[in-house]
């Protein structure tokens, strides 16, 4: 006898069995439109491209009309298994064990989708009348990957479309090590730059005919590895800057390189701004670089501001519903990486609240079942709870 589990459970199970790997929809998102269709959802399957990048499906889905109108945002699409073979259950299986979903993507974020899809089917369906006012799914298959053909393109389709939001949850996996430990309620901004360092190659035997760029490189870095950016606020953790990459595409050892190529990245606070810290950065590395040094300095065009969410309202009713079910209070965070809230902060308020995110982008990605169940109930409450004011 084939074992029974919620709908939130199952909807995530088949949603882990399509394989959909970044750009590849792979079926997740008929999945959901198998569900939300019959349901009474109006499901738009946008394409979208630009030159350079993957063409991505995405899916937009509603129900309902008027104010307020109510967003779920997530995505589908899930980072490469890694090494199959090391995984103890099948990465596209779905398999439960012992109580745990295990499958690529079960944290991040298909859980969060299915919870959220379970929810709002189980809130359709106990207002057969009709309800107070509207919800729509906002689902992309480019969270993982360039961000180019997702999100952002999806939120100027839907604003085309004359759809304005109020208020938005983005099912990410929020929790550091159990549901309900924290939500989101702002992230910090993501700066990216590259120097390289040119010099002349030559023969290591003969260096006066050469000119060596790393010597050069490592002042310039130096200052970056050294610097304090800030020290923080009430409303987030310090700033801080990572070296990434050091690459002189040198395979000999007795060959001085023509160039050194390095790239860092800032995650930063509300004390900055991309512009402020451009500014500040490059006005260091002038100060840094030897007299002479022939350097250069691009900062990536994908960067991001911070933003901190100010609707008391929106994040009261998802706390209060979050402490009903887990009861645990949750801290109101801003820690953490980037997310698709720093595209949707500019159209309405947004949050972050999904599962507990430990094994994210692991190899054996795993959650709950129990976690899967309770968030579909704190989403299922929270809707309650948004509409009936």
């Amino acid at each position: 006898m084939t074992e029974q589990f919620s709908p939130a459970v199952e909807i995530c199970r088949d949603l882990i069995r399509c394989p959909s790997v970044t750009p590849a929809e792979a079926g997740a998102l008929q999945v959901l439109e198998d569900l939300l269709k019959p349901a009474g959802f109006e499901v738009h399957r946008p394409v979208f491209s630009q030159e350079g990048t993957p063409d991505v499906e995405n899916l937009f889905a509603t129900i309902g009309s008027g104010k307020p109108h109510f967003v779920f945002a997530g995505h589908t699409d899930v980072v490469p298994v890694g090494d199959e073979a090391a995984w103890s259950h099948g990465p596209f299986e779905g398999a439960i064990v012992d109580g745990m979903l295990h499958g690529r993507g079960t944290a991040d974020m298909k859980g969060g989708v299915a919870a959220f899809a379970a929810a709002a089917l189980a809130y359709v369906k106990a207002h057969p009348e009709g309800i107070p006012g509207q919800i729509s799914f906002l689902i992309t298959g480019d969270e993982e990957g360039p961000a180019i053909n997702g999100t952002v393109k999806l939120l100027e389709w839907a604003k085309e479309q004359g759809y304005e939001f109020d208020a938005c949850i983005v099912g990410e996996p929020t929790n550091p090590d159990a549901l309900g430990d924290a939500i989101k309620v702002g992230r910090r901004g993501s700066l990216s730059g590259a120097i390289t360092v040119r010099g002349v190659q030559g023969h290591v035997a003969y260096q006066h005919l050469a000119e060596n760029p790393i010597p050069g490189m490592l002042k310039l870095l130096s200052a970056l590895a050294n610097i304090e950016l800030d020290r923080g606020n009430e409303r987030f953790q310090p700033s801080n800057l990572e070296i990434t990459s050091v690459d002189v595409g040198n395979a000999a050892s007795n060959i001085i390189p023509a160039k050194v190529e390095a790239k860092f990245n800032v995650r930063f606070n509300d004390i900055w701004s991309v512009a402020s810290l451009q500014t500040h950065l490059q006005d260091l590395l002038k100060e840094a670089a030897p007299r002479g040094l022939d350097w250069e300095l691009q900062f990536k065009q994908d960067n991001s501001d911070s933003f901190l969410t100010h609707d008391t309202a929106l994040i009261e009713k998802l706390s209060s519903s979050v402490e009903a079910v887990t009861g645990r209070r949750p801290e109101l965070s801003t820690g953490g990486g980037t997310s698709d809230a720093r595209f949707i902060k500019n159209y309405c308020a947004v949050v972050e609240f999904g599962l507990v995110g430990k094994t994210m982008h692991k190899v054996d990605e795993q959650v709950a079942v129990n976690d899967l169940e309770e968030l579909a109930v704190i989403y299922g409450r929270f809707l309650n709870d948004y509409f009936a004011s």
